[in-house]
């Protein structure tokens, strides 16, 4: 079956999109606004026509979602479907920061079976594949063991603790924490799924291309990633927009949960 296969399939499709982000990183390029804060490059579209040619040639009954192309209802109906950002981070590339990601997974009745996530400069590959574990860099990936709150490695805009509603009961305050942020959502995540960062926080919504990778990897890894409500996320719905993430080792996942589950959220 193709199945068995698609781990590999994705993850020369994110090594083929590293090649593209680099010959474009750090040198001139176009570039212009999807919309306020949502910029968008000549290297994120090379990217995604060459994941979208390449992947859905391999795979012609899989569907397609993506951040750089237009949503199709084709995917709903498939039984499996590629969701991908070609480059989550787009900032930080523009930046020459090297911060960003590409992101590639395969979701199936609601949830990633096979993820890769891929900084091309720092030349981290985060892989998973549902009910085989999680790696990095060919090696075993395993979250962080931390069972405290305080102290802990967070990757999260510092501005999210620092809300003043966090002193309005039932909320409490957060403790001391060292709190870094990548513009990726994705690289993130590996990054938590490989216990090099303890957990990461999204309290704003995000949508799957985003997530959906990620997801996987800290979940084979060992960790868990829910909402903030301790909900399982569920993708490729009609609305591909997630509320909220809480991702971190076995043991900080809940007592993070408890600190954000009174709050009341946009809903999607």
């Amino acid at each position: 079956m193709p199945e068995a296969d698609d781990l590999a399939l994705i993850s020369d499709a994110a090594n083929g999109a590293g090649d593209i982000a680099r010959r474009f990183f750090g040198g001139t390029f176009k570039r212009w606004n999807k919309g306020k804060g949502e910029p968008v490059t000549e290297a994120d579209l090379a990217i995604d026509q060459f994941l979208r040619k390449t992947l859905t040639a391999a795979r012609p009954g899989y569907g397609w979602l993506s951040e750089e192309s237009a949503d199709n209802e084709e995917r709903k109906a498939a039984r499996r479907t590629f969701v991908v950002d070609p480059i989550d981070g787009t900032i930080a590339f523009l930046k020459s920061k090297p911060h960003f990601s590409h992101a590639i997974a395969i979701v199936e009745d609601g949830r990633p079976v096979a993820a890769v996530v891929l900084n091309p400069i720092t030349k981290e590959c985060f892989r998973a594949k549902a009910g085989h574990g999680a790696t990095l860099n060919g090696e075993p990936a395993h979250p962080s063991l931390r069972h405290s709150v305080e102290g802990c490695r967070m990757l999260a805009p510092k501005a999210l603790f620092e809300h003043p509603a966090w002193s309005s009961a039932p909320n409490v305050p957060w403790p001391p924490m060292h709190v870094e942020q990548r513009n990726s959502i994705a690289y993130r995540l590996g990054l938590v799924g490989a216990g090099i960062f303890d957990a990461a926080i999204s309290l704003s919504s995000k949508h799957d291309w985003d997530l959906a990778a990620g997801d996987l990897i800290v979940q084979e890894s060992g960790g868990r990633m829910t909402d903030h409500e301790g909900k399982i996320l569920r993708y490729n719905g009609p609305q591909p927009i997630q509320r909220s993430m809480i991702a971190a080792g076995p043991y900080l996942h809940p007592l993070l949960v408890e600190r954000t589950r009174r709050l009341r959220l946009p809903e999607r």
